[in-house]
Order: structure tokens, then sequence, then C-alpha cells
């Protein structure tokens, strides 16, 4: 499948960040040659839609068997221990463990990425938290900061209250209130969860998807001047003289090679797939996979005691075919005061008549870790994966400060979950393995000066040349407590605005 005339600016990856870029690029106008690389096959009919709002029952049933439990890690199609073979050509799209793709990840057995048109964007669980304080870095003002995530809760469609409280959640929001708020900042008490979820009137909460954010990507015949290659990926970048100039890629159908050229590039292929691509493409800043980061995930659980809490059990709401949580609550972390980002996801227990038996109340520890040059991704010059890329050795540790948090946040955890039930840590708390997360950052981070600590300028522009970008949560350079995506999306907007600033003036 061949491109051969010249394309304004060519977006090498179909998630989120891919999509908002094209969306703004759109907006400001609508004749700006557009090219999207998918970097994997479509799921369902329309590429870059949440699986959550696929109308295909099948499709449908599958992604929300996965999701019921609440813990995103647990979405994958293949466990660690599983490879998909040598090749990704007859792969089923979904998410997978870096070591089922044969790299090798063994100090972060649960790392994941997704292999389908859309990529996380059609997975996630739409939680989007607003950064704050040190999550925030100080190469941009707090002005060009608060611009940044305004407008990129826009392109997501931030509901702050998607999940109105029942009443049995609002006697959780009062214990957790009682607990936490003497320690947050101001504006930073418990709260419901922000999350890119709208309801549309049809009775199904519709999560904000590539597709949604750019519809041209689900019905690329609606616009001219856009141009969506699919079910492909990039092997590498084209370039000369401090100029890219397009992409080889990879038809997954037919093995068969070929160019894609533009003006302009942007990748945002994911954390772990961007830096690969500019390795393989012969790009390769010293700061290039450095310092990966995530944060802790400590899952825990707690069944509310209807007699503790005040509520009758027989006086829940049961779950609906469409929605299995009843409520979503936000613990923000309030730095030093209070260190901890607190996820709840409540959801009402029932029996074979669907009556009401209980309430169980999820409650997710984000706990941070340093930053260390030396969280890396390696990437081999010999050896290849199942898509034929570089081969990835992931290295990553902990640190003493970091296992000391993760002990705190125990601690924590066990006297915020006891106020609503008996809760057993040995039982009803976990932390996922290293990966567990999904929220990797810092691989092609941004920094103030070419001085080897960064890959990017602020505006996502490579260090070293003219016409490359980057953008997605590997532009992050800061330790998060809070979920990536709202914090990457700053990363896309503004690269759009440094490409519209370089196409006014080419």
């Amino acid at each position: 499948m061949a491109t051969p005339d010249l394309h304004d600016v060519l977006i090498v990856g179909s998630g989120m960040m891919g999509a908002a870029i094209a969306r703004q690029l759109r907006d400001a106008d609508p004749g700006i040659r557009i090219a999207m690389i998918a970097g994997g096959p479509t799921v369902g009919a329309k590429a870059g839609q949440h699986l959550h709002d696929v109308e295909d029952p099948e499709v449908w049933a599958q992604y929300n068997r996965k999701v019921s439990s609440g813990v995103q890690a647990f979405y994958t199609g293949v466990k660690p221990s599983q490879g998909v073979g040598g090749s990704m050509r007859d792969v089923t799209p979904g998410m997978y463990h870096l070591t089922s793709l044969g790299e090798k990840a063994d100090e972060m057995p649960s790392a994941t990425v997704a292999w389908n048109a859309g990529g996380m964007g059609i997975h996630w669980t739409a939680a989007t938290p607003t950064p704050w304080g040190s999550e925030l870095d100080p190469v941009l003002t707090p002005v060009e900061w608060a611009d940044a995530i305004a407008r990129a809760s826009d392109l997501l469609e931030i509901n702050r209250e998607p999940f109105p409280l029942t009443p049995a959640g609002e006697t959780v929001a009062r214990e957790l209130r009682a607990h936490f708020d003497a320690r947050q900042a101001p504006g930073r008490e418990v709260q419901n969860m922000p999350m890119a979820v709208n309801d549309r009137g049809t009775g199904r909460k519709e999560r904000t998807s590539p597709s949604v954010i750019f519809p041209a990507l689900g019905d690329p015949a609606s616009d001219a001047a856009f141009t969506f290659v699919a079910n492909s990926m990039s092997t590498s970048l084209i370039h000369e003289g401090g100029r890219a100039i397009g992409a080889v890629c990879r038809d997954l159908a037919t093995d068969e090679t070929f160019e894609v050229h533009a003006a302009h590039v942007v990748v945002c292929a994911d954390a772990i797939r961007t830096p690969q691509l500019l390795f393989a493409s012969g790009i390769r800043p010293a700061a290039l996979g450095r310092y990966l980061n995530e944060h802790y995930f400590l899952t825990g659980q707690v069944i509310a005691d209807p007699e503790r809490m005040g509520f009758a059990v027989d006086e829940l709401t049961p779950p609906t075919d469409l929605e299995w949580a009843s409520d979503c609550l936000w613990v923000p972390q309030s730095d030093d005061t209070q260190p901890f980002q607190v996820h709840i996801m409540t959801k009402t227990l029932v029996d074979e008549q669907h009556a009401p038996t209980g309430y169980a109340v999820g409650i997710e520890y984000y706990i941070r870790t340093e930053v260390q040059r030396d969280n890396r991704l390696e990437f081999s010059d010999t050896e290849v994966d199942a898509a034929g890329m570089p081969r990835i050795t992931v290295h990553f540790t902990y640190t003493d400060a970091d296992r000391d948090a993760l002990e705190s946040a125990r601690a924590d955890q066990i006297v915020a979950a006891s106020r609503m039930g008996d809760f057993d840590p040995a039982t009803e708390s976990a932390a996922l393995g290293a990966g567990g997360s999904l929220h990797y950052t810092g691989t092609v981070r941004m920094g103030a000066a070419d001085d080897g600590t960064s890959v990017c300028d602020v505006d996502g522009r490579v260090w070293g040349f003219e016409n490359l970008f980057v953008a997605g949560n590997g532009v992050v350079p800061t330790s998060l407590a809070c979920n990536s995506t709202l914090i990457g999306m700053t990363s896309a907007v503004r690269a759009a605005d440094a490409l519209l600033r370089d196409l006014e003036t080419a």
C-alpha cells in the first residue's frame, strides 16, 4: 500500500495522543493533509472506538468481563509466561505483556502495550485526575500548565461527576473525608473522580476514545484531507540532515513494505514503542528510553459493613448490563501532606436473582516512585521482537525510598479501609508487579535544554531535528501519583501548537 503523495503531517500512532493532534490540526485548518499510521489491526467495525462502546455484543461482553475486576492490568489477553509466536501477523488485537511479544522484561513483568488501532485508548478506564504540585515540571510556568491542562481536558471531554454518588457512595465519601481531608491542600479534598465518560442519552456512558476525539479516524471517508493507513505499523522513520521526511511501514496482512512521506512527522506510539521506533531509525539521543517511571499500584477491596456505614443492603442499586461500577471517588495527592492518590470504585454485589447482597469498595493507592536515569529500555542492535523491531530489555528497580512509600501506603490503606468494614490486608490487598499500573512515563522526556537528560523540548520537538516531534506519556519527565493520560495529553496540545506554527511559516 503506497502513499506517494506528500502529506503535511504524518502521525505515527492512532491512540489518544495521535487523535488529539489530528483533531487540533483539523480544527485549525480543514485543508491540512494528515496521514496517520494505525500501529495495529482494527477491533470491531470502527477504528479507535472504545471497546466499552462497541456495538458487537461478543466484543463488548469480552471487554466488560475483564474490566469488571477494576484493575486495568488484568485486561491483557495473554499471560506473561505465554508468547505470541515469532510474528504478529495473525495475533488477535488486544493488550499484551512485553514478555509475550518477545521482550526481556523480567524486571517489569507486568509491563503491557496495546496491539491494535487506537492503542490503549480503546481499553483505558478513562480516569483523568488533574496533576498538581510536584507532578508539574517547572520548565513550564503555572499559567502555561493551566492552559495546557484546560485544553487537554476539553479534548478528553472530561466529566467532573460521571458517576453521581449513590446513597451508599455518600457514606463511603463521608468516611474517606474523615480520614483524608484534614491533610489535603485546598481544592484537593475527596471528590468524584473526573473521567472522560459522558452520558449521550443512550443509557450507556461513552468513554472518550481516539474516534471520539477525532471522528475521521472511525470514518476516514468523511475527511478528504485525511489518510488513515490501516492495519499497519511503522518500522523506521526516514530522515536526512536533521529533517524527517516520512516513515517506512509494513502492511500487517501482507508483510508488504511501503513508505509514507510528509513535511512534518510526529510520533506518539506510546512510552514503549515511541523510543523503540526512534532507536530503529538511528535516532538515539543519550536520554532515549531512559528515566522510565511508573507509580506503584496497591489494590485492595473491603466489603462495607451496612450497620457501621448506615445503609440497608436491600436498598442498594444493582449494577446494570452497561455499567458494573456504582460509584467512583478520588482522593487527590497533595505532595508531602498527602502523598498518595487513591481511586475508589464501588460495586453492588448481587445473587443469582440479581438481588443486592453486599457493597464492595475497591480502594486503590497510587504511590510515586523516584525518577532514575538507569531505569530504562535497552534496545538491541542484533535481536528483534515478535513485531520485527529492536528487542527491548527493561531495566527497572525501586529505591529504598520507593519501598518505604509503599509500606506507608499499606498502613494508610488499612486504616482507611477499616473505617468501612472488616479489612484483612493479607487477603484483600496486593501491590501489583512492576508495570502493573500501565502508566509509563519518561522514556522520551521533555527538557529545557539539549543536555543529555531529555529527548525533546517542551513542544515535543526532538533535539537536533527541525520537524520531528514526539507526544504522549513518555514525554512526561516527572514522577506521578495521578493517572498519566491527562498530563500526557498536554504534550499533544503543545506539539500541535508547534506544528501549526511551522505550517503557517512554511
